[in-house]
Formats: C-alpha cells, sequence, structure tokens
C-alpha cells in the first residue's frame, strides 16, 4: 500500500471508533506510514546462477542451477527439484504448470495418474506416435511443487522462467503443447483462459526463432471431466498435421498410423 492509502484508512478506522466510543472526534497525533515495497527475490547473478543461455550451457547444467535456486518460497518446501526429461532436440516439448506429490518425491515430470494419462495421450496408440522417450521432452514452467499442488502463484512462475527459456532455446523443439491455464498464460503472457486458447496454434518467440505453441487441457482436468477427452483428441490431431508439415520423417511415420 502507498503512504496515502494507509493514511486514509487510519483515518477512516480513527472516525469509525471515536463514533461508536462517544460520537465525538478525538486528538491524536498522525501516524507516520511509508509507501510498501515490493519484495524482491535474490537475482539469478546474485545466486551465481546464470539468466540466459551461454555457449557453454548445457541441460546438465540448467538442471544443476534449478536444483540450488533459492528464488522463490516453493525452495523451503519442496523434496526434489523436477527440471524436466526426455530426448534433446525433441519433436515436441510439453510445458505444464508444476510438480505434484509424486515428480516432487521423485525429481521426475508428469509421473503420477496424470502424467501416466500424458504419455497415452502423446502416443494414442501409435495414432501421434510421441513418447519422452524417443521424440519429447517433459517440463513445467515451475520446477518445485507448490504446497498441496495449489496453482504456482505469479512470483513463482516470474522465478522460474529463466529456466525454462534456457531450456527451450537448448532443446530447439519444433513445436510446443502447453498442458494447462498456467503454462498457456505464462508461456503467452495472456489473461485468456485455456478454453479459449486450446485448439489453436500461437506463436512462442524466443530469440531469433518462433515456435509453433498449441495450448490444450492438462491431463489432471481430464480426469475430472472425461468430456473433455474429445477436445483433447482433437488438439492432438491438430498437432499431429502440424508436425506432418515440420518434418518428414515423422510425416512418413504417420503415413502408416491412420486416423
Amino acid at each position: 500500500m502507498t503512504k496515502e492509502e494507509k493514511d486514509a484508512v487510519a483515518s477512516f478506522l480513527d472516525l469509525a471508533g471515536d463514533y461508536l466510543a462517544g460520537g465525538y472526534r478525538k486528538n491524536r497525533t498522525a501516524p507516520e506510514f511509508t509507501d510498501d515495497t515490493i519484495r524482491e527475490f535474490p537475482s539469478p547473478a546474485e545466486q551465481g546462477l546464470p539468466e540466459t543461455v551461454s555457449p557453454a550451457d548445457s541441460l546438465e547444467k540448467v538442471a544443476a542451477d534449478i536444483s540450488r535456486c533459492n528464488r522463490c518460497g516453493l525452495c523451503s518446501t519442496r523434496t526434489n527439484t523436477v527440471p524436466g526429461e526426455g530426448v534433446p532436440h525433441p519433436l515436441v516439448m510439453v510445458i505444464g504448470e508444476g510438480p505434484g506429490a509424486d515428480e516432487d518425491a521423485t525429481g521426475r515430470p508428469f509421473v503420477g495418474r496424470a502424467g501416466q494419462l500424458l504419455d497415452r495421450m502423446l502416443d494414442s496408440k501409435g495414432k501421434i506416435g510421441l513418447s519422452r522417450n524417443k521424440n519429447c521432452y517433459i517440463a513445467n514452467v515451475v520446477k518445485c511443487r507448490p504446497p498441496q499442488n495449489r496453482n504456482p502463484l505469479p512470483d513463482e512462475t516470474a522465478a522460474c522462467m529463466s529456466f525454462l527459456r534456457r531450456q527451450i532455446t537448448l532443446l530447439k523443439p519444433l513445436l510446443i503443447l502447453a498442458a494447462g491455464n498456467t503454462a498457456a498464460k505464462a508461456l503467452l503472457d495472456t489473461t485468456e483462459g485455456i478454453t479459449r486458447l486450446r485448439g489453436s496454434f500461437t506463436t512462442f518467440t524466443l530469440g531469433n526463432r518462433d515456435i509453433p505453441l498449441l495450448p490444450t487441457f492438462h491431463p489432471s482436468a481430464l480426469l475430472r471431466d472425461e468430456s473433455l477427452k474429445v477436445p483433447v483428441w482433437d488438439d492432438m490431431k491438430t498437432m499431429r498435421a502440424k508436425l506432418c508439415e515440420l518434418d518428414a520423417a515423422y510425416a512418413g511415420l504417420m503415413a502408416d498410423a491412420p486416423l
């Protein structure tokens, strides 16, 4: 709050208290307030962490930097950091919101029920043909579990974005699949919800690269509402069509897997 806002609140409370106590305004010494300051977390430089990719950067170095990060309060409640996993230079980078209990315990992304569903979505019995073991990389916007699996707070998301940008720069995915509200909003810097965003490609720009980005519902949403499986399947088909345009080898594989 600003000093002026605090002065106004204090004046109102004094007036209300005087009225209730007897109806007469009392003389008081005006309190001396100051503007609140915005909480600042240690900068990457203050922690000895790089903010951008250097020629010597690597996924292993990003993971090591994540493991010692204390930019936000999530560092105090995590068991393990969860940088991500998959293949280098994937066709698709899947980005979710943050680790859950299973991910926090193992240090691996998307390994609980939602993660198992994600794996099935990506492969779709060979009709989409994607896997973290052969052509995908899976990560989250935030690398530490928010308590009780709540949504990441804006400062927590902001604290992790440079790690995510470094990963995207190193991985050079042909396409990004943003799973859920948090990922889509963070990557696209928008307030639009996932229901309006899903199903259509937009662009994520990083440096001199424009990467096609497709928002879709988070797998955990499908576990809560099975009716979302139909639009998500439509999104998987949209992604497959785009990948066939971008990668001839993938298109050749999909020619033998008709929808």
